[in-house]
This record gives structure tokens, C-alpha cells and sequence, in this order.
């Protein structure tokens, strides 16, 4: 799995094209969709007419909450697919735990299904506790790849992190400059002049830092270029405890218990 991938949540079918081949030119290769971002047709599109080797590229798509439960699970990935025009994805996620509904587990169990058969090569959660994770493993023993999470400066997830890198799950970061929040943080902004970069590229080289995979998402050219470099500088010690300081546990999302 890419160290950095481009989300595409809210991205319109129509711009889909030139911003999946703005971003396949600025370097990335993970692509993150999902049934109700409605663009899943539009990036296998994309990605087919790029030149690129499907082998090079790294597909993520979820299961929404209404096609939870097993026999729902096993059609929603096969439809995912479908509009992917994919014998494969790389990665599919259980997209909110919805724990009111009680289907978790038994979609859990067809993912496993569909990993056995290889439509997909990897499989994991989003918006996941730990105790609910080790519901998961304790009814399949199969631990997830990875858990996307909001999670950015604002929003750091320690203890959540603490858990998954225990239980050997990658964290994956939505939302991961907080919706445009911190691009205007004077200490976000000092650490980007004094590196000479903008402020997303502080960020998303913060959750580089500390281990995670940031998941940006942006329509414009240059910013999507921008996001993509930020391996070529490094933030040292005390710019990362400045940027743990701002640490207020807000989230720009909601909370998967009020997701239903």
C-alpha cells in the first residue's frame, strides 16, 4: 500500500478525468472511492485510459451501511466491481461499523469470502473501535489491513493509534487537513514558511511522521501536485511537538456512533 494516497470523496463524475490524471502525474497511485461518493465508474474510466499498469496503480472501495450483512455484502462488492470495470481491488473497507444495525460481523465474514477468491487483496475497516475490531478477529481471526479514521493536528486519535499499531492495523487518515481548517493555523503556517511548502504539505507530512496514510482530496492542479511532494523534507522534533499541541480532539466529521 502506497505511503500516501488521493481521496475522492465529492469529486463529480464529470471532473473525474482530468483530476485522476492530474493526480496520476503528481505520483499518486492509491485511489480511494466508495458506492456513495458515486464516482467508482468515472475513476475505473479514468485509470483505464491512463497507460498506467493496473499492477502500479491501488484501488479502494467500501461497503456502505445499506448493503451490510452477508449475502448484501458479497453483491455490493461484485457491483462495486462491476462499475470499477475490475477483476480485482486492491483494498475494500467496511465503510461505518453501525453497531445498531448488527451486521458488522457477518459482512466481516463475507469480506473474508471475497479476499479467499482474490477480488480483493486486502480488506479492512473505517471508523472502527478496538473492542469492535476484536469482535472481528475473534469471530473470523482475521485482522483488518487497515482502519481509516479522521485523523489530522486537530484530531490525533492517540489512544485509537496506540491500539491499532498493538493490534498490527494501519491507520489510514480521512479528512487529514481537516477539511481546510488548518491551512490557516499560525502554527501550521510558521512551519510552512520556515520550510518553504505550504501548509497542507506540513500536514500531510505530519501523518507521513507518525505512521499513518493521508488520504487528501482536492480538485485544483496545483495543490493536488503539492499535496503529493512531501517526501523531500523532513519535520524534526520540535516541529512535530508543536503540531501535537494542537492536539483538541475536534472532529470535522461525525462520530460513528451517531452514524446509523
Amino acid at each position: 500500500m502506497p505511503a500516501l494516497g488521493f481521496g475522492l470523496y465529492k469529486v463529480d463524475d464529470d471532473a473525474l478525468p482530468y483530476v485522476v490524471e492530474t493526480a496520476l502525474a503528481a505520483g499518486y497511485r492509491l485511489f480511494d472511492t466508495a458506492p456513495m461518493y458515486g464516482n467508482e465508474r468515472g475513476l475505473g474510466n479514468a485509470l483505464r485510459t491512463s497507460g498506467i499498469d493496473r499492477s502500479e496503480l491501488f484501488v479502494t472501495t467500501k461497503i456502505s451501511n445499506e448493503d451490510q450483512g452477508y449475502s448484501a455484502t458479497l453483491a455490493a462488492v461484485e457491483a462495486s466491481l462491476e462499475r470499477l470495470g475490475m477483476g480485482y481491488v486492491d483494498q475494500v473497507l467496511i465503510h461505518w461499523p453501525v453497531p445498531n444495525r448488527g451486521l458488522y460481523v457477518e459482512t466481516w465474514q463475507a469480506l473474508t469470502e471475497v479476499l479467499g477468491a482474490g477480488r480483493a487483496r486486502s480488506i479492512g475497516v473505517c471508523n472502527f473501535d478496538a473492542s469492535q475490531i476484536d469482535t472481528l478477529v475473534e469471530a473470523t481471526s482475521v485482522v483488518p489491513a487497515v482502519n481509516q479514521i479522521e485523523l489530522h493536528p486537530l484530531m490525533q486519535q492517540h489512544t485509537l493509534r496506540r491500539e491499532m499499531n498493538a493490534s498490527g492495523v494501519r491507520v489510514q487518515a480521512w479528512a487529514p487537513l481537516a477539511r481546510g481548517q488548518l491551512v490557516d493555523n499560525p502554527v501550521v503556517v510558521a512551519l510552512a514558511r520556515r520550510h518553504g511548502v505550504s501548509p497542507a504539505q506540513i500536514v500531510v507530512r505530519w501523518h507521513v511522521q507518525i505512521g499513518a496514510v493521508p488520504i487528501p482530496k482536492s480538485s485544483d492542479p496545483g495543490r493536488i501536485r503539492l499535496n503529493a511532494n512531501v517526501f523531500e523534507f523532513n519535520l524534526d522534533e520540535a516541529d512535530m511537538a508543536a503540531l501535537t499541541d494542537l492536539n483538541a480532539d475536534r472532529r470535522t466529521g461525525p462520530h460513528s456512533d451517531d452514524v446509523r
